[in-house]
């Protein structure tokens, strides 16, 4: 599955090539892949994090971003960074995060001005039945801050961006990708962030 974020938060055209988001699985190993194609602004510049560990805050730097929701508002953020930092969270109910900072196999390329992203999810991080998806873009400074969706809000409905408005999030297959994930139970990567 490959998705190109092609506008604003608010449903502008991007005024660059898309970043595009692919989806695949790895069924051998247990991962859902998710492959980031994007030009590379280089603004902000890196996060003082080291490459392929977590780094919180992420979200203040330029940065890839990918929801996966349940129809009970259970999720999980991915936030790639074209520098290797990356933030997963776990969300149970909108912007209620009950996890956050969980390891990933995540490496990254620059080549001037694009940039390559690969990260191996564990399918234990998804939460059951995910069937719907949203992604983000984020990079610039100050009043050049740029916010971009894949999904996004109505043109003049809101006065700021807000990546957690679940009700833009649209339909994702994502059986096809992860025909296991459709009725299974809770993980216990799950189960104890929610204290069960």
């Amino acid at each position: 599955m490959t998705f190109e974020i092609n506008q604003t938060w608010d449903g502008h055209p991007v005024d660059h090539t898309p970043i595009s988001i692919e989806l695949s699985h790895d069924k051998d190993k247990g991962l859902v892949v998710v492959r980031v194609n994007a030009p590379f602004f280089n603004d902000p510049v890196s996060p003082e994090g080291p490459p392929g560990e977590p780094f919180f805050k992420l979200w203040d730097y330029e940065v890839v971003e990918a929801f996966f929701l349940t129809k009970d508002d259970k999720y999980l953020e991915v936030e790639l960074s074209p520098h290797g930092q990356h933030l997963l969270l776990l969300l149970n109910g909108r912007r209620n995060a009950i996890e956050h900072s969980l390891p990933l196999n995540y490496t990254t390329t620059i080549s001037s001005d694009h940039w390559t992203g690969i990260a191996k999810i564990p399918v234990d991080y998804f939460p059951p039945n995910v069937d719907r998806f949203n992604a983000y873009a984020i990079h610039g400074l100050g009043k050049d801050r740029t916010y971009e969706a894949l999904y996004p809000a109505p043109p003049g409905l809101y006065s700021s961006p807000d990546f957690h408005r679940l009700e833009y999030f649209r339909p994702l297959p994502f059986s096809q990708l992860l025909p296991d994930n459709a009725e299974s139970p809770l993980s216990e990567v799950w189960r104890k962030a929610l204290g069960e």
